[in-house]
């Protein structure tokens, strides 16, 4: 075995690798090898560190140097500096924007900091193509010990003594759910990993994949061990190419190691995992929809009872848990329940995994023990809002979920505080909002995607939602009436109360939600004929704030309709009957003297 005295773990995650880290991994491997410390230096390719923002982002060890937004042309420099004089190429750390400085190891940036790292423990630390990796870092320790020492109804208990819930959305106690499907009469059972991650900005369930595919693997086993399985399925989206070339080279590695398919580790336990691909539907991300999908039918949901845990795929018992959920169990196994419950509040036990985006400076994945509070998030995590604008709101649960107000930054994230507030936990996603953003804009583009991904089974979704849709449309065009927003409340019982699954009961969440924190914009737009945030087309009304221009005369010149007069050094005025709302005033303003 080759020993090195560096170790450079770049990350090749979708985020990083559309940034261009494989041209940098390429090009370090070269400067590398012309340095001639090929026989020192390892380059080692991750999967996601979690910072997207800064990407390409790298670290190197044994020092944790972290260096972001790194190029091809940087590679010469690394070497050069840091590799053979053991100095850090400054300008390639991270900058605090606080506090106006490089921070030199990743463990000490306020992003990293606050996190605590559960299901994502092995993203961007060990090369999630290689088995070997995984097995140093614990790897199927924990499959060893319950196929050896625990019997399955032990294995059980411990997953429902943790307080593990479901990390899908609904929150379900996951070890209920494998005593349900354990305790189902059947000749065949099914364990099913749910990797159809659908949520727009939500990007959880892949980086794991990416970055850490065999945690699932044996999770999936052990599930299997737990119910009376000897076959499982992942159900992961078409468009997650790279998670599903690493899942796939990973079920290959670990059968060829023996710890999927027969006999594994020698106790007559058989369990193997095969792989199906979504073709995008949104809906598939519902369990019932998602089996029928993996049948080889059309996905679309059907009602329950009887539950999977009952009648599942084919009709036989079936477990299904997301991919974050099981990236929990190897270490709830390993580590003891008493250590995962240890963790987050009272009623929702360990860490949750977010993806987030939006107007936020520190875009990217995070892992933080439940209970932590959406301030924390955003402005010690995330770092704040950019630009120096004004936090307005932040959706969770993505179209399922609803807007969390400024007054309700301190809120802790949890299960129970998000629905008492009218908005959910989701599976993780989490999109921010400054002041800029126009609320009933933002209902209307979740309720956009809801009404285009339903799948059209049942009336109060297929209709409902193009009902609330043509609402919204009216409102933001400024032919919107008082009565319209009884018409969206009642719309939106009607829909959540008598749909046929979850996505189509909760589709209403975000409309709901802005009605009920920021009914003053719905007003607005309503009363006014006005956008305060001046995002809605139809309602700008271009002005000019008097106390702010300085009458130079530079908007008249780029208005290409001639809708301000004035004089120079004397002021301007906007005709609204000429002005097209083509925003070139405002472009050009320099003195943002311009209104809307």
């Amino acid at each position: 075995m080759e020993l090195f005295r560096s170790h450079i773990l770049i990350c090749q995650g979708t985020a990083c690798g559309s940034s261009g880290s494989e041209a940098v991994q390429k090009a370090l491997v070269k400067e590398i090898k012309a340095a001639g410390l090929e026989k020192e230096v390892q380059v080692i390719h991750t999967g996601c560190f979690g910072f997207c923002a800064q990407g390409p982002v790298m670290v190197v060890y044994p020092e944790g140097t972290f260096y972001c937004k790194v190029t091809g042309e940087d590679a010469k420099e690394i070497v050069a500096q840091h590799l053979l004089k053991g100095r850090r190429v400054e300008r390639l750390l991270f900058k605090d924007p606080a506090e106006e400085k490089r921070v030199d190891e990743f463990d000490q940036i306020e992003f990293f900091r606050h996190q605590k790292r559960v299901a994502l423990r092995n993203c961007g630390q060990i090369n999630p193509d290689n088995i070997n990796e995984y097995i140093a870092s614990d790897g199927y320790f924990a499959l060893a010990k319950v196929l050896t020492e625990m019997k399955p109804e032990e294995v059980i208990s411990m997953v429902k003594e943790s307080g593990l819930r479901g990390r899908g959305g609904g929150g379900f106690p996951t070890g209920m759910k494998w005593e349900f499907a354990a305790k189902a009469q059947g000749d065949k059972k099914y364990v099913i990993c749910n990797a159809d991650e659908g949520d727009p900005g939500a990007f959880m369930d892949r980086s794991i994949l990416e970055g850490d595919p065999h945690a699932v693997l044996e999770a999936m086993a052990i599930a299997g061990y737990a119910i009376g399985s000897d076959q499982g399925y992942i159900y992961v989206r078409a468009e997650y190419p790279i998670a599903v070339e690493r899942l796939s080279g990973a079920i290959t590695q670990a059968r060829k190691v023996g710890v999927l398919g027969k006999n594994i580790f020698n106790t007559g336990f058989n369990f193997d995992i095969d792989l199906r691909l979504g073709a995008g539907a949104f809906v598939c991300g519902e369990e019932t929809a998602l089996m029928t999908s993996i049948e080889g039918h059309r996905g679309e949901p059907h009602t329950r009872p009887p539950y999977p845990a009952i009648s599942g795929l084919w009709g036989k018992p079936t477990l299904i848990n997301n991919v974050e959920t099981f990236a929990n169990v190897a270490q709830i196994i390993l580590k003891g329940w008493q250590w995962f419950a240890s963790m987050g509040t009272e009623k929702s036990k360990g860490t949750k995994v977010f993806a987030i985006a939006g107007k936020i400076n520190n875009t990217g994945l995070i892992e933080v023990p439940m209970g932590t509070t959406l301030r924390t998030v955003i402005f010690d995590i995330g770092g704040g809002i950019p630009k120096g604008r004004e936090f307005k709101a932040a959706q969770t649960g993505g179209p399922s979920g609803g807007c969390i107000p400024t007054q309700h930054l301190d809120i802790p994230i949890e299960y129970d505080s998000l629905l008492e507030i009218g908005s959910m936990m989701g599976s993780g996603g989490l999109i921010v909002m400054d002041e800029s953003d126009c609320m009933v804009d933002i209902a209307k583009f979740f309720l956009d995607f809801t009404k285009d991904e339903s799948c059209g089974k049942c009336t109060p979704c297929r209709i409902g939602t193009k009902r609330m849709l043509e609402i919204l449309q009216k409102i933001t065009a400024g032919e919107g009436e008082e009565l319209d927003l009884e018409k969206l409340e009642g719309l939106a019982e009607n829909i959540k109360t008598s749909s046929l699954c979850g996505l189509g009961q909760s589709a209403p969440n975000p409309v709901l939600s802005t009605l009920h924190f920021f009914r003053d914009e719905y007003f607005s737009h309503i009363v006014e004929k006005r956008c305060p945030a001046g995002v809605c087309e139809k309602l700008k009304k271009y002005r000019i704030i008097p106390e702010e221009c300085k009458a130079c005369g530079v908007c008249a010149k780029a208005c290409p309709v001639d809708a301000i007069t004035g004089k120079v050094k004397e002021g301007f005025a906007i005709d609204p009957e000429k002005c097209i709302k083509c925003g070139a005033c405002l472009e050009k303003c320099k003195f943002r003297a311009i209104g809307r």
